[in-house]
This record gives structure tokens, C-alpha cells and sequence, in this order.
């Protein structure tokens, strides 16, 4: 045994050799326990230094408020990592979560390594580092309102560590685009009706060959007597006003140009004394004559209507040659044909012709709703397009344009009335109405906008696409809203005053055009003013344009989660 003694020399105990191993062993075994607490303790901390400062790293978001786009949500950010910050053996993941109301998605991780780590990820130095990446989403309604962040965690020798709270790095979402009128452009098709149409009324007397005489035979025949009728008749006649009458005298083109001309205008002053006969005491209002001279172009119209032999060949002689005696020269030298003309074309061009202008008063508005409902079968197709365009109510339009597919087969009115249905956003009723019918340009326009309201895309564009009309262009422009082409819209939209032609110049970033081009006063109009004043910074005036709009729910519920109105609230 051995005693083991105090500084003062004093024993206190004693123990036996291998005893003495035994305890400086413990004492060797504790001193390496509290070296590794310490070095545990010191790790630690470490990677806390990474945890709680996660203010130290800085997210940058481009654009700063998220935009959707095609319904894509799609972005650039930039991390950047402090001196002194990364440790060399940690992994570093990054996730990207859009929070919202509905609640929250996550998108791809971006994940970064220190340089002692050996395995494929980014990696970071103690020197720092900025590194650019991309982040994409798909919308989800309720993101209108939502904020972008970095949720972190890092791992360090085996061991995870999450970050404290999340790193904030954008607003959103910006769905401006969403404002697009998918209804479509269409127009009714022409309906022909003419509120005042010209009518003539029209007699004429013939000559004998080189003569300006008119014969007593010419002025009791029965085209003369058949005029005359109807002069007294229009007398009678509320709807029909005499507006004049032109007495128009010809010579056949045979024989000298200038001996043609001198017997045309003596044929006129004879006609007019003819004339003053046949009309004595009826109303032919303002009388006037002329004189052509050669009647060329009824001699064409006459060879045209005729079985005449080789009439093609004469009818090229005409447009090839324009002097009256090269035309007679080349038309005597077809020697068989010429004997015909002579017989059976020329004497009808020896004349002078009596021509009473009328204009004919259509039935007005009123006067058509009360045939439709008395004695429709009395109107023509026309008279029934323009009733039916007239109708206020749906039901009625439809019923009209249906008598007029049943009466007249009318194409006109199965497309109209397609676009009454449309009008109602009855969409299969209208696309029942248009199959089976050609597709020219203004069918090809409608089943784009039915495919559009349907919501097939891709179809509405190849019927737009293979339509030429106005209408068919501006719903392409809705397409290209709706696929993120802004550019090309505001191009096809410029100067149409299209429903859509504000947004296109919203959504380029054309402020000014914008606010010019907007004239309608409904309440999508001024939810889109407020848009142009608050990007403006005109906070008063968007808040009147959001008032206004806000008299529609959907806008008002719109206008409270809108980013457009962030800066505003």
C-alpha cells in the first residue's frame, strides 16, 4: 500500500499500485469526453451560424411580382450567399413554395454543397457565391394572391438541420391576362333589305333602218300601253315616288360612226315629242334626253343573250378593239355571222328608250314586327333577315330566322341566327345551326368562336386561321393573349377598338395607347383603367376606376387579392 500525500505532506489515503492505473486511466477516458463536447459543441454551433442566419443569404426575384403567363408561373432568382458563410462539408437545399390561400406548392429544390463535398451539386466556397436559377409553377386559382418563398434545410455529417423560418422572395401572382373576352368577334351577314330601293319603269320605241321617224305603230304597242299603266298606277301608290324620267336615244352601230351619231340625235328630238304623247297628263316628274350615238353596249348585251354563232369570237372583238370602225370593219368580215346580226341584233338597237326612275319606300322597323305578327308569308327573305335582326327578344329572332330557312332555304339566316344563339350563350344550340354549311370566311370565323367558348383552343385557331375576315383576325389576337404572345396581339388588335384592344396594349406595357383605346363604359372597362392609372401611379383615379368596376361582384372580389392594387390598398 501507498499513501499518497497532499501538498502539505499530509497522507490522505492510500491505495494499492494497480489502483492508481486504474483512476488516471478514468481521468484520461473523462478528459477525452469533454474534448469531444467540446469539439460536438463547437460543430454546432457552426452550423447554427448557418441556420440562424439565414437573413445572411439574399433571394432576388425577376420580375419582382410573379406574372402567369399561359397559366405557367415562371421566374428567375438569384441567391446570393455571404463571405464566410458556407461551410465546407455542408449540403444546402433550397425549396421553393408558393403560399396561398389554398394552401401551398412546392416547386424543384435548389441544392448547393461545400467544397469539401464530392458529390454534383453547386457549389458554394467560404469566399461566397451568387447563383442564378429558375423557378416554375403551374397557376392554381387562389395564387392571385400569394407570396413566394425559400424554405430551407441543411445537412451536415449525416445530420439534417432545418432552417428557422422561411427566406421571403416575391409576391403574386400578376393575372392581368386573365381579363381576355373570349366571346368572340362575329357579325350578323347582310341581310340584303334595302329601307329605299331604285325601281324603273321602261318602254322604248323602235326605227326603221336610217330613219328617225317614229312610226304611230311604236306609240299604241303593247310595251308603250304597259308604261303607261304603270305610270297611272304609281299615282295611286303611297310607297312609290316618281323621282324623274330620261329619254335616251341610240343609232345600231352599222354604217358611217358620224352618219350614227347625227340619226342618234335626231331620234332624240323625236322621242321626246313621242314622249310628251304617250305621257300626257301622267306623272313622269322632271323630264331630260341624250343621245348616245352607236349602241355598242346594248349590241354586246344583245350577242351575249343570243344563240348567234361564233358570239365569243365577236364578244373578243369587242374588248380588243375600242375604235367603233375597227369593230364594224373585224365584225363584217365574219361574213355568215354578220347576216345574222343584221337580221336579228341590229333592228333592236334602233331605238330610243323611256326610262322613269322610282324609289320604292320599304317597309320601316314597326312596319315589319307588325307583319310578322299578322301576315308574315307577305315578306321576302331580306324583309325577314331585317325583322329578325330587329327583334329584342331571343326567342322571337329565332323564330323569325327559322321561317325564313323554312320559306327560302336561307343560308343568310341559319348563320344569323347562329349568331342569336351566341348572343344568348346558347353554343350548341349555334353550332346545330351552322353544320352542314360551306365553310367560306365567315362559317370558318364562327366555329372558331364556338371551339373557343368551348374551350378548344387549338381547334378555334385553324378555323380562325383559314378564315379572312376582320372578326377572325381579332379572335386570334384573344389566342395570343392567351398563349403569352402580347406582342402579336396588340399587332393584330391596332386600331379595331376590339374588346381586347386595351388589354393587348396593358399587357406590352402601352400605357397610353391603352387608356386610348379603352372607350367602352362597362364595368370590365374600368377595372382596366384602373389597371393603366394605378401602373401609373395615379392612386386617386384608380380607385374611382376600381369603384366603378367593383358594381359587378366578380370584380370587386377581384380588385381585393389583385397585385395590380398592392401599392394602393
Amino acid at each position: 500500500m501507498c499513501y499518497i500525500c497532499n501538498q502539505t505532506g499530509e497522507s490522505v489515503f492510500t491505495v494499492e499500485p494497480n489502483v492508481i492505473i486504474i483512476v488516471m486511466k478514468k481521468i484520461i477516458i473523462n478528459i477525452a469526453a469533454v474534448a469531444v463536447a467540446i469539439v460536438s459543441l463547437a460543430s454546432c454551433n457552426d452550423i447554427s451560424k448557418m441556420t440562424e442566419a439565414a437573413d445572411r443569404i439574399k433571394i432576388q426575384c425577376n420580375p419582382e411580382v410573379l406574372e402567369a403567363v399561359a397559366g405557367n408561373i415562371d421566374a428567375q432568382v438569384s441567391v446570393t450567399f455571404p463571405e464566410e458563410y458556407f461551410l465546407p462539408k455542408a449540403i444546402l437545399e433550397i425549396t421553393p413554395v408558393i403560399i396561398y390561400s389554398g394552401g401551398e406548392v412546392a416547386g424543384k429544390p435548389f441544392v448547393y454543397q461545400g467544397e469539401k463535398i464530392a458529390e454534383n451539386y453547386k457549389t458554394v466556397t467560404e469566399e461566397g457565391a451568387t447563383i442564378t436559377e429558375k423557378v416554375h409553377f403551374d397557376f392554381i386559382p387562389g395564387m392571385e394572391k400569394s407570396e413566394l418563398v425559400g424554405r430551407a434545410k441543411v445537412s451536415y455529417k449525416g445530420k439534417e438541420y432545418e432552417y428557422p423560418h422561411d427566406i421571403k422572395i416575391a409576391d403574386g401572382v400578376n393575372t392581368t391576362y386573365m381579363l381576355v373576352c373570349t366571346k368572340g368577334s362575329y357579325d350578323l351577314v347582310p341581310d340584303g333589305y334595302q329601307d329605299v330601293i331604285d325601281e324603273k319603269e321602261e318602254a322604248q320605241i323602235l326605227y326603221l333602218i336610217n330613219s328617225s321617224n317614229v312610226r304611230s305603230s311604236e306609240l299604241s304597242s303593247a310595251d308603250i300601253k304597259e308604261f303607261q299603266q304603270a305610270l297611272k298606277n304609281l299615282e295611286s301608290d303611297s310607297r312609290r315616288e316618281v323621282k324623274g324620267t330620261e329619254i335616251v336615244a341610240y343609232a345600231s352601230p352599222d354604217g358611217a360612226e358620224s352618219l350614227n351619231n347625227k340619226l342618234s340625235a335626231d331620234r332624240e328630238k323625236s322621242a321626246q315629242k313621242a314622249f310628251n304623247k304617250v305621257a300626257k297628263k301622267l306623272n313622269a316628274g322632271d323630264v331630260t334626253s341624250r343621245s348616245i350615238g352607236e349602241d355598242w353596249e346594248g349590241f354586246k348585251e344583245l350577242v351575249e343573250a343570243s344563240d348567234v354563232e361564233d358570239k365569243d369570237l365577236i364578244i373578243r372583238v369587242l374588248s380588243m378593239y375600242s375604235d367603233p370602225n375597227v369593230r364594224e370593219r373585224e365584225i363584217k368580215n365574219m361574213s355568215s355571222v354578220y347576216s345574222s346580226l343584221a337580221r336579228n341584233v341590229l333592228p333592236q338597237l334602233r331605238r330610243a328608250r323611256f326610262i322613269t326612275n322610282v324609289e320604292y319606300t320599304n317597309y320601316t322597323a314597326e312596319e315589319l314586327e307588325d307583319l310578322v305578327a299578322n301576315n308574315i308569308d307577305v315578306l321576302d327573305e331580306p324583309a325577314l333577315l331585317r325583322a329578325a335582326a330587329n327583334a329584342k327578344d331571343p326567342a322571337t329572332k329565332i323564330a323569325i330566322y327559322k321561317q325564313a330557312i323554312k320559306k327560302f332555304g336561307s343560308e343568310k339566316a341559319k348563320i344569323n341566327a347562329a349568331v342569336a344563339y351566341l348572343n344568348d350563350e346558347k353554343v350548341a344550340e349555334a353550332k346545330s345551326m351552322i353544320a352542314g354549311l360551306a365553310n367560306d370566311d365567315v362559317v370558318n370565323n364562327i366555329k372558331g368562336v364556338i371551339a373557343m367558348r368551348e374551350g378548344n383552343n387549338n381547334e378555334a385557331a385553324a378555323y380562325f386561321a383559314a378564315s379572312n375576315c376582320p372578326n377572325a383576325k381579332a379572335n386570334q389576337a384573344a389566342l395570343d393573349i392567351l398563349n403569352g404572345k402580347y406582342v402579336d396581339a396588340a399587332a393584330k388588335l391596332a386600331g379595331t377598338g376590339d374588346k381586347n384592344e386595351a388589354l393587348a396594349y396593358i399587357l406590352t406595357n402601352q400605357l397610353d395607347k391603352a387608356a386610348a383605346a379603352d372607350k367602352c363604359k362597362c364595368e370590365r372597362s374600368s377595372y382596366l383603367n384602373a389597371i393603366i392609372a394605378a401602373r401609373q401611379g395615379n392612386v386617386d383615379a384608380a380607385k374611382s376606376y376600381i369603384e366603378a368596376a367593383s358594381a359587378k361582384e366578380k370584380f370587386a372580389e377581384r380588385a381585393q387579392k389583385d397585385v395590380e392594387f398592392a401599392k394602393i390598398r
